[in-house]
């Protein structure tokens, strides 16, 4: 489905940004607390990483992968979904069930983006409206993200 791919494309522009993902193996393995200028890269996809990085004085993070999950979600979504790995196909797997579990597939296949977004803004902090004090994206930068990537808006 293109949408799914646009959607999962616009995650991984929203948590990473455009550069991250291209100096790193499509956004796969990239670590939390990467730049552009100081990427953080993990170079097996046998296992999460689980790298605890001290992002600031108050907040430290596993977070790892196209879509930035917590090594103990990973663990939690590895054994629902049998997974064997970290890999990116295991990566998009999981995506894809937070989105659902979200309910928000649905809203992904119709094109209603804003909306889907508003449903699983609460799993990644750079969503417009997450509120985890980190920095969000507005929505207008990613429904043309989604756009750009294939997706088709409703």
């Amino acid at each position: 489905m293109d949408n799914r791919k646009a959607f999962l494309d616009t995650i991984a522009f929203s948590e990473l940004g455009s550069q991250l993902i291209k100096i790193s193996d499509n956004g796969y393995n990239v670590i939390v607390g990467s730049t552009p200028l100081k990427p953080i890269l993990f170079s097996s996809y046998a296992d999460h990483p689980r790298r605890l990085v001290h992002i600031t004085a108050n907040l430290a993070s596993t977070a790892a992968g196209r879509y930035q999950l917590l090594a103990r979600y990973f663990d939690a979504y590895k054994k629902l979904l049998g997974l064997p790995d970290f890999s990116p196909a295991s990566q998009d797997a999981i995506a894809l069930q937070q989105i659902r579990e979200g309910r928000a597939l649905d809203d992904v296949d119709a094109g209603r983006f804003d909306i889907a977004v508003g449903k699983v803004r609460n799993i990644w902090a750079s969503l417009p409206g997450a509120g985890y004090g980190q920095r969000e994206n507005k929505i207008e930068i990613l429904r043309a993200q989604f756009a750009a990537a294939g997706g088709r808006l409703a």
